[in-house]
């Protein structure tokens, strides 16, 4: 399983419109086969980090989801929703495998 990490820098006087994006993406990422922590913006301390996390399988799954979430038409429309109003500054993706499985009853040698 791996985990990824989209931070995201917005424009913090249009944190509405990243919240829309968020439940946009909230319905569209689980429909296309990934499996979706949350969407998380701003509350207090950074006004413009906000963060996406969801995981999937392996990254032959991840380059199979994609594919799904661009023919998704609520992905389109959420990308395009994106491009027109500008409220991302700026997108990084991190894939990370959970190092400290399983959590409970493992005592490392």
């Amino acid at each position: 399983m791996i985990t990824c990490i989209i931070t995201y820098e917005i424009d913090p006087y249009k944190k509405d419109l990243f919240s829309t994006y968020a439940q946009n993406w909230g319905q569209a990422i689980p429909e296309c086969g990934a499996d979706l922590v949350g969407y998380f913006s701003p509350h207090e301390g950074s006004t413009t980090r906000a963060y996406g996390i969801y995981n999937i399988e392996s990254m032959a799954a991840y380059e199979l989801y994609r594919q799904r979430l661009m023919g998704h038409p609520l992905g389109k429309e959420n990308y395009e929703f994106a491009q027109k109003e500008k409220f991302i500054l700026k997108e990084d993706r991190l894939f990370l495998k959970n190092a400290s499985l399983p959590h409970a009853g493992f005592i490392a040698p």
